[in-house]
């Protein structure tokens, strides 16, 4: 298996103006209140399952709902080429969707693992035999720890921004030193963007923090707060080839790790990459990205998760995306998928660059090119 390639692209396009901010609006969806062992999930489904494809299914981070996390991805114009080819199922976590009403006194909110343990019971409501999952900070941790448990249901992993780690006691005490609760919003901001980004992208910002401000029920939305805080270690690590493929806690389907080059979570997701197997995992760093990659690059993320699910072998007679085809000169970091056919898919879109195709080279480079 070829080692992972590392592809240096760049672009950057604004993203929220006026007309369409906090319009985190769905198209064409279903939405189901599905019983679980540790309560009720509201899912969102778009399209219906294709044969024996398998689901994209979706998990929002801490702050968000599946719509201000993945709308704009979704509702992108190359993304609805790909998901006509795949039924997508969004989850909210309990409590985080809109209008959610709030969770009597007493209530105890399920851990991560509990999370986790939840999404069989939806994909056995939905008639869903098995996922592709995109999850983003909390969501990637609980589609990891999902896939883990049950990897025969798991296809392949898109993770934004995802931590392995639980949370080191320095974190733990800073949080409750500056005021879990009465600093909610101040403290999921920083965990969704650098300190640049807070002051540099505006209206990125005000959208956001009046979303998680007035758009979530803040007692709901501390106690998922509070669940990610109190998250366990995914306990993987890299298999050694030769001596433990077989016995290694690790996932075993593909993952295609993300996050942007001035993101909070980028040596999170870079310890994460370095305990998967390396012929199953890619990590894309995208540049003059922050902490919301689907939100500020959907257009290289779309045309990397198309590489991603071409390399699985769904998809294989796609065509290049607008986005490739225009060839706008502009910027992201994108990394090569283990087949040949999402090689061949990224030599495309880099053909005429004076940096030539990948599968000549041997061993993790780095490559600048613009396209």
């Amino acid at each position: 298996m070829d080692e992972l390639q590392d592809v240096q692209l760049t672009e950057i396009k604004p993203l929220l103006t006026n007309k369409n901010a906090r319009n985190f609006q769905d198209f064409d969806c279903q939405e189901h209140d599905i019983e679980t062992p540790h309560g009720v999930l509201h899912v969102t489904m778009r399209g219906v399952p294709k044969g024996n494809r398998p689901v994209i299914l979706t998990y929002h981070d801490i702050g968000l709902n599946h719509k201000s996390c993945f709308n704009t991805l979704f509702n992108y114009e190359d993304m609805q080429e790909i998901t006509q080819h795949f039924a997508v199922v969004h989850v909210d976590a309990p409590g985080q969707q809109e209008a959610a009403p709030p969770f009597p006194s007493g209530y105890r909110y399920p851990t991560m693992e509990e999370l986790a343990e939840m999404l069989p019971s939806v994909m056995t409501q939905l008639k869903v035999s098995s996922v592709i999952g995109i999850g983003v900070g909390a969501g990637a941790y609980i589609l990891s720890r999902f896939a883990l448990n049950n990897p025969t249901l798991v296809e392949g992993l898109v993770l934004i921004n995802v931590d392995p780690c639980a949370e080191g006691w320095i974190d733990w005490a800073a949080s409750k030193l500056s005021g879990w609760t009465s600093d909610l919003v101040d403290i999921i901001m920083s965990h969704h963007f650098s300190t640049d980004e807070l002051t540099d992208n505006l209206e990125l910002i005000q959208t956001y923090r009046l979303h998680i401000a007035q758009d979530i029920n803040q007692d709901n939305l501390a106690l998922f707060c509070g669940s990610y805080q109190y998250r366990q270690d995914l306990e993987i690590e890299r298999p050694i080839v030769g001596l433990n493929e077989d016995t290694v806690n690790t996932l075993t389907c593909p993952a295609l790790l993300v996050v942007g080059d001035t993101s909070p979570a980028v040596e999170a997701v870079v310890e994460c990459n370095s305990r998967l197997n390396p012929s199953k995992s890619t990590l894309l760093k995208m540049a003059d990205c922050g902490g919301l990659p689907q939100v500020v690059q959907p257009g290289k993320l779309a045309e990397a998760f198309k590489y991603f699910v071409q390399g699985m072998g769904y998809m294989a007679s796609a065509g290049m995306t607008r986005l490739a085809r225009s060839r706008t000169a502009s910027s992201s970091s994108i990394t090569s998928m283990d087949s040949s056919r999402s090689r061949n898919n990224l030599n495309s879109l880099l053909e005429g660059s004076a940096t030539g195709g990948l599968d000549n080279q041997v061993g993790p480079q780095t490559m600048e090119v613009s396209c």
